[in-house]
């Protein structure tokens, strides 16, 4: 009788600690529009509810640079090296445009005819002069039809595709840049959970040490508990080898040599609302995006070629003019030739061209389809993402803070045995984890949102 109304005090003394001790409920995200805030735990067990979740509080050694999401591109941007490559295509498409405006070189001809080889006593001035023949010529290829003002339209126009498609690559590296950095975030803030988590289950251990010596425990119970210390352990290696793995793949798409070793990343995992409409970011895609940009400029560069295919079919007047010096006396001649276009006038090649206009405008259909539905599924992705953030905090943080609150405030006091308490644990790890990958997951979500519409500057 005396234990069942002991039991009844500390349940009720351990519901009024978790009601002052634990965070308030979070307004929901729809209501407030304001950033999601989440639960950390310090050392002593006390429940703390900072701005933003941190990356990690900390207790290694201080990295020696740290990089926030901006410098992190920046420094893709400028140093990964298949960027690099790519952006060589420019260069050799500007190197083409030199080769197409070019002209054609005029040539020259000689000759010297009836010279006595075989006989070289009449090898004389004389003998030179009457007898043998000598013909001096320069010719030049006009080109009809404005061939070189076709080749150089037609090498901007690529250029133009190139330049479209490069910044295209450079809008991919920047997701994958932002994707991996989220990534890193994550990790950093797992890592400081666990260590986190760690304490404080080592001050359960502590007390339960405690109550064994005391006598009110068994031997049996206290080594459960130490065992279960070994998950706690575990979960801090495989969070510290999760975020080396995750530093290691975002330093390989800045670049090795711009970052430092031992660098770091800087931020929070935090909710940013979106504030733009599915519309507006559909209309601004269509507007921005840069391989939407480079199959529209691919229809533009296929008529060029169409109109370089009609300009080849147009015949080249080859002129020369020779002076010749024969028996004595000297002349000059001119010689005009064209070819007779009877039979070939580069029909196929026309023919093929325009075709490939069709192609190009086909192509940029299907692009724009493409980016219409690329904008749609990161937006129901993000919404999704948002959801799931409303359903941790509008009462599931919460409860799995004021669960394991309870629970350990009656098992220090002997109201609650060692699976409740064990149980709550695993609860709130959960809770708290999952809280920490659905921050994540919305943030890469928005960056699938602007990858998709093409542009970083969204909310």
């Amino acid at each position: 009788m005396f234990r069942t109304f002991l039991l009844s005090i500390l349940l009720i003394a351990a519901s009024a600690f978790a009601q002052t001790g634990a965070v308030s409920n979070p307004s929901p995200i729809a209501a407030t529009g304001q950033p999601i805030t989440t639960l950390s735990v310090s050392s002593d067990g006390a429940a703390q509810q900072p701005s933003a979740l941190p990356a990690s509080a900390g207790t290694q050694t201080a990295p020696s640079a740290l990089v926030s999401l901006d410098q992190a591109i920046q420094f893709a941007l400028a140093n990964n090296p298949n960027l690099k490559a790519m952006r060589t295509q420019i260069e050799q498409n500007r190197a083409q445009e030199i080769t197409a405006n070019l002209r054609p070189n005029p040539t020259l001809s000689g000759d010297s005819q009836f010279l006595p080889i075989f006989q070289p006593s009449q090898f004389t001035s004389t003998t030179l002069d009457t007898l043998s023949q000598f013909d001096v010529g320069v010719g030049y290829l006009f080109e009809r039809g404005g061939k070189r003002q076709h080749r150089l339209l037609a090498a901007r126009d690529a250029t133009a595709v190139t330049r479209s498609q490069v910044s295209d690559a450079e809008r991919t590296l920047a997701f994958n840049v932002s994707q991996q950095f989220i990534n890193a975030l994550l990790a950093k803030s797992n890592l400081d959970f666990a260590q986190q988590d760690l304490a404080s289950f080592q001050q359960t251990v502590d007390i339960s040490q405690a109550r064994y010596s005391a006598g009110d425990i068994s031997e049996g119970d206290l080594l459960k508990i130490k065992l279960q210390m070994l998950t706690f352990q575990t979960d801090v290696s495989q969070a510290r080898v999760a975020k080396a793995q995750a530093l290691i793949g975002l330093r390989q798409l800045l670049g090795y040599d711009s970052v430092p070793r031992d660098y770091d990343v800087a931020g929070v995992l935090e909710y940013v609302p979106l504030t733009l409409r599915l519309d507006d970011l559909q209309a601004k895609a269509l507007a921005q995006r840069p391989d939407l940009r480079a199959a529209r400029l691919g229809i533009t560069a296929a008529q060029s070629q169409v109109g370089l295919a009609r300009a080849n079919g147009k015949q080249d007047v080859d002129l020369s003019m020779n002076v010749s010096h024969v028996s004595g006396a000297s002349s000059a001649s001119w010689f005009l030739s064209i070819p007779i276009p009877i039979f070939n006038r580069n029909q196929g090649e026309i023919k093929r061209t325009m075709y490939a206009v069709d192609q190009s405008r086909f192509a940029a259909t299907s692009a724009e389809e493409a980016v219409i539905a690329d904008v749609r599924n990161a937006w129901e992705t993000a919404m999704s993402n948002e959801e799931i953030l409303k359903l941790y905090t509008s009462g599931y943080l919460k409860q799995g803070q004021d669960s394991r609150d309870i629970s350990n405030y009656a098992y220090k006091g002997g109201a609650a045995t060692l699976l409740d308490l064990l149980d709550a644990e695993r609860s709130y790890r959960s809770v708290q984890l999952g809280y920490r990958q659905a921050l994540a997951n919305y943030m890469v979500s928005l960056e699938q949102l602007r990858v998709a519409v093409g542009t970083r500057s969204l909310p």
